[in-house]
């Protein structure tokens, strides 16, 4: 018997996202300002933002949690300062800091708790009774920990909250401490400016020791060579063993993914944990499962939970699989229809499938309406694309998400 349900905690890159997260099953959400998040070119929030999310969260019964995670230098210290005092006075109900001298400022100017970031690269028991000593609330530990170390470590500090990643992309360098970008483009990873150069294909080349100029080609596979490209963590199935280990939260990462993303991941791993401890868990795993295909994605892996994953963790293509098409969100409670603006091509005769927070529900497009009202028979994504109606046998809520298989069965790869 599950004595108490983990927190599944979930990204938000603004904060219709952060709502949607919430909606589909969020305990506690994470965002930040660009200039103190490894998402720079992803994350939109700014202090007023901020603010309104707190207010989102704490209305909802929820927790926003304010990442300060990048590895800062000295000329970050006058402003960050500043910025961790204005933000604490706005309630938050933690802050996510990797850098000893960021936890240091904190901890000496605001009350606000402090979670430990996987960026700090926690791996052992004495590293987290540190951080307990001088009074951090929670340690979210490196990736590259086993289910057997993530155990041992929870008997040994077991008052310490413990909290793992449990889905998203995985960077191949130690906890995201990563020098390619910088070295490749001059774009600095750990200042939040990821080029993601672990993703591109390379080209390698042998030159053997008694032929100097000769160069021969090596690949991986036909595809060509991928040798940083990881695959993306999934480890739903895992959660029960999770949690008897005394995991306290469970993240999912992706502050840079669509609401489609949020909606589905979240919707699956709520499900999940609500049915820990029952029958229903294994019953209902595979629907859910089922659902972690039907986003944007590479490969999936359960990384080193269960020991070495050196073997067959790379993933062979530049870009992710798409099975289905995010088609777009649904403007309100609508009443025998749907009324959207495409994210992508949608025609009469399709088959789509409505995701809300109760269940997934099906419908063909018989017809189809612009703004004016006028019979369309496609309609596709636009910057100045106006709402869509779409004729419906059932009524649909606000926040539900629709989408469409690709079509054949083919998975798709996205370019």
């Amino acid at each position: 018997m599950i004595k108490k349900k983990p927190e599944l905690v979930m990204p938000a890159g603004d904060l219709t996202k952060a709502e949607y997260a919430y909606k589909y099953g969020a305990d506690a959400c994470y965002c930040g300002l660009a200039k103190y998040s490894l998402r720079k070119a992803e994350v939109d929030f700014t202090i007023p933002q901020i603010k309104k999310a707190i207010t989102l969260a704490h209305n909802h019964g929820k927790k926003l949690y304010v990442t300060f995670n990048v590895f800062a230098k000295n000329n970050y210290m006058a402003s960050l300062k500043k910025d961790i005092k204005e933000i604490s006075k706005l309630g938050p109900d933690a802050f996510i800091i990797a850098d000893p001298g960021i936890v240091h400022v904190a901890k000496n100017s605001t009350k606000t708790p402090i979670h430990i970031s996987t960026q700090a690269n926690t791996t052992n028991a004495e590293s987290i009774k540190f951080w307990k000593d001088y009074g951090i609330k929670r340690v979210v530990l490196a990736r590259e920990l086993t289910l057997r170390e993530i155990t041992e470590i929870k008997k040994q500090v077991p008052k310490m909250e413990i909290e793992v990643f449990a889905h998203g992309a995985m960077c191949i360098s130690y906890s995201g401490r990563c020098l390619l970008s910088a070295a490749m483009t001059g774009r600095e990873a750990n200042q939040g400016d990821c080029a993601q150069p672990c993703r591109w294909k390379y080209k390698l080349y042998m030159e053997e020791e008694l032929r100097p100029g000769q160069f021969f080609p090596v690949s991986e596979d036909d595809t060509g060579t991928y040798i940083f490209n990881s695959k993306d963590l999934r480890l739903l199935e895992f959660l029960p063993q999770l949690t008897n280990a005394g995991i306290d939260a469970f993240k999912v990462e992706g502050r840079n993914k669509t609401e489609n993303y949020l909606a589905t991941i979240a919707n699956a791993y709520r499900k999940a944990i609500d049915n820990l401890g029952t029958a229903q868990f294994k019953k209902q795993l595979p629907e859910l499962l089922a659902e972690t295909e039907k986003i944007a994605h590479r490969e999936y892996t359960s990384g080193f939970i269960f020991g070495d994953a050196t073997k067959g963790e790379t993933y062979s293509e530049r870009s992710p699989v798409e099975n289905y098409k995010f088609l777009g969100l649904n403007n309100g409670n609508t009443v025998n229809s749907l009324k959207f603006i495409p994210k992508n091509q949608i025609k009469v005769g399709d088959k789509i499938e409505i995701l809300t927070t109760e269940n997934v529900f099906h419908e063909k497009i018989e017809k189809m309406y612009n703004i004016d009202g006028e019979n369309i028979k496609v309609a596709n994504p636009h910057p100045e694309q106006n709402i869509i109606t779409v004729k419906t046998t059932n009524d649909y809520p606000s926040y539900s998400i629709i989408r469409k298989r690709v079509e054949n069965d083919k998975q798709r790869r996205i370019k």
